[in-house]
């Protein structure tokens, strides 16, 4: 079980890093306005949060055969066929609400600095 939630760990890590990533690269592209670079960061900081809420209701009804954690789990670490769906999805919502909640508290830490630049007049 561990090596399952390492692995689900690692891959929604992955797709929240790019997503970063290319939130990093919008508010770089407004560093000019400090207080609108945060602003963008903060939307779609909360912007990813939901999706990652979404895809973290979806993940039971998603087939775990064709999740990219799946495909990374060794033949002799993947559960038995009976239990494979149930735990699979268990386990990705976990982890998918545990992005979640990191991205949620990011986008609060964004949006502070946002409103603590507009207070300081930037």
């Amino acid at each position: 079980m561990e090596e399952i939630r390492r692995v689900a760990l690692e891959t929604v890590l992955r797709a929240c890093g790019y997503g970063f990533l290319a939130i990093f690269c919008v508010m770089i592209g407004l560093s000019f306005q400090p207080r609108s670079a945060f602003q963008a960061g903060g939307f779609l900081s909360l912007l990813m949060t939901v999706v990652l809420v979404v895809k973290a209701q979806t993940a039971r009804t998603k087939d775990h055969r064709r999740t990219e954690m799946w495909l990374y789990l060794s033949e002799e670490c993947r559960p038995p066929a009976a239990y494979a769906q149930q735990t699979i999805a268990a386990v990705m919502r976990d982890i998918y609400l545990q992005c979640a909640r990191w991205t949620a508290i990011i986008s609060i830490v964004m949006w502070a600095v946002a409103l603590a630049s507009s207070l300081a007049g930037f």
